[in-house]
């Protein structure tokens, strides 16, 4: 990657290098996310210095408020960036925190705190194949956790492959794990329906079942959280724009598109109408 000049102290470069080398080389990353990243780090630190008064060291962003980020999206916005743009620029502070976080260097509660602007809503629109078997592979997923990675390639993969709704995925439990060809799901007013279930998608539950730290009993929810609990739809959601972000992808590309893409890509296939519909 292109080297820039970069506003801020020798320990908090350092940092920053070794973080985007982590991005790029254990979680890797997509290129072109990459270098945003870059950018949009280099950009803060920049806006610290003034804000600061000086060039920031690690000690400086350690315990971060979120009227300091705020302020920072303030003023990228009065320099005409998009919700988009700024949703992405607070995914990769937050990446950062959190890599220092691990590290014991600083906290990322503050950017944890801070809600991304919102961005302008549209219609769902299906993702190309290849955008979708990225979207729900593990390595496309930026978890600290194998098994978190692996517990969201799952949920997505669900989704995305057997045409199921969030809640009914997290609906699933733990006897549910070892999947069959045919997947019973109560879905809205209680209808049931019978869906048929691709390997990839067995597979999928299956990586996850065996990495899952928590026991999966029968009668308790498949899909579990960091602590052990059910799992928050918001995080299925939350993976989904980072995967989204990484991918370069449009804010349309959400957790029911993927959903919408299941259907579009049967049909294009040769499906029938009214049995994908069924």
């Amino acid at each position: 990657m292109e080297e820039f000049l970069v506003n801020a102290r020798s320990d908090l470069i350092a940092a920053r290098k070794d973080w985007l080398s982590t991005l790029g080389n254990e979680r890797r990353l997509a290129a072109l996310t990459l270098e945003a990243y870059e950018r949009d780090t280099r950009q803060f630190f920049a806006f610290l210095t003034a804000h600061l008064g000086g060039a920031p060291a690690i000690a400086d962003i350690s315990d971060l408020r979120p009227a300091d980020l705020r302020a920072f999206l303030a003023h990228r916005r009065q320099g005409g960036a998009g919700p988009r743009t700024l949703a992405r620029a607070l995914a990769a502070i937050r990446s950062f925190l959190r890599y220092l976080e691990k590290r014991g260097q600083a906290s990322a509660a503050g950017a944890k705190a801070l809600r991304a602007p919102k961005q302008p809503k549209s219609l769902p629109k299906p993702l190309s194949a290849s955008d979708a078997r990225k979207v729900v592979s593990a390595d496309g997923q930026l978890a600290e956790e194998p098994w978190i990675a692996a517990r969201n390639a799952a949920v997505l993969t669900l989704l995305y492959g057997c045409g199921l709704r969030i809640s009914e995925a997290l609906g699933l439990a733990g006897r549910d794990k070892d999947l069959g060809a045919r997947l019973r799901i109560r879905g809205k007013g209680g209808k049931e329906r019978l869906v048929p279930v691709l390997p990839a998608a067995a597979e999928a539950v299956a990586d996850y079942a065996r990495l899952c730290p928590w026991p999966l009993d029968p009668s308790e929810p498949l899909f579990r959280g960091a602590r052990g609990g059910p799992l928050n739809p918001r995080l299925v959601a939350r993976a989904m724009e980072g995967a989204r972000l990484r991918l370069g992808l449009p804010a349309t590309a959400t957790p029911h598109a993927l959903r919408h893409s299941f259907a579009t890509h049967l049909l294009a296939a040769g499906g029938d109408l009214r049995a994908i519909q069924e």
